[in-house]
């Protein structure tokens, strides 16, 4: 990856192209069009997955499923879908508010591309309206990793002491 960022988890490095923006959420927000029905220069359609941080701290991901259909409205925070890992079971969230525009349909049926490519096959949604302004750059994304990562990593040994 040419131009990218490293944020250090423990032992293994977590990359983010700088080519992005980033969701406190843990996903990757990629410009795909501007959008003319967005309605201001913050609006456009975004390619949405999963950041390395993310993909690391579930592992091997094997299951996805979705609450909510394209073409749906979506509200920043609202759940659209669940994801199951070797490591976790969690709800997915609307990093923004927007459209769903389109599913990628392949992780359906085999979400493993999210673990071998997560910034490119691995891509999990499109969405269109979504506001730019709510994402991060990456310098400010791994400030804050920085942030919560001590959170993370009491919140990962007490999973492993239960």
């Amino acid at each position: 990856m040419s131009d990218a960022l490293t944020f250090m988890m423990g032992e293994f490095e977590a990359t983010f192209p700088t080519d992005r923006l980033y969701a406190k959420n843990h996903m990757w927000a990629e410009r795909v069009e501007e959008s003319s029905s967005a309605g201001g220069a913050s609006g456009g359609r975004f390619r949405f997955g999963f950041a390395a941080y993310a993909v690391r701290l579930l592992q091997d991901v094997y299951f996805l499923d979705w609450h909510v259909d394209e073409g749906a409205a979506l509200n920043q925070g609202q759940e659209i879908g669940e994801i199951e890992s070797s490591k976790a079971e969690s709800s997915l969230y609307a990093p923004v508010a927007g459209r769903l525009i389109s599913i990628n349909h392949q992780l359906l049926k085999d979400p493993s591309a999210i673990n071998v490519d997560k910034y490119g096959a691995g891509w999990i949604f499109e969405m269109e309206g979504a506001s730019g302004e709510l994402l991060l750059s990456p310098t400010d994304y791994i400030e804050h990793l920085d942030a919560v990562w001590k959170v993370t990593q009491r919140t990962i040994k007490g999973q492993l002491n239960e």
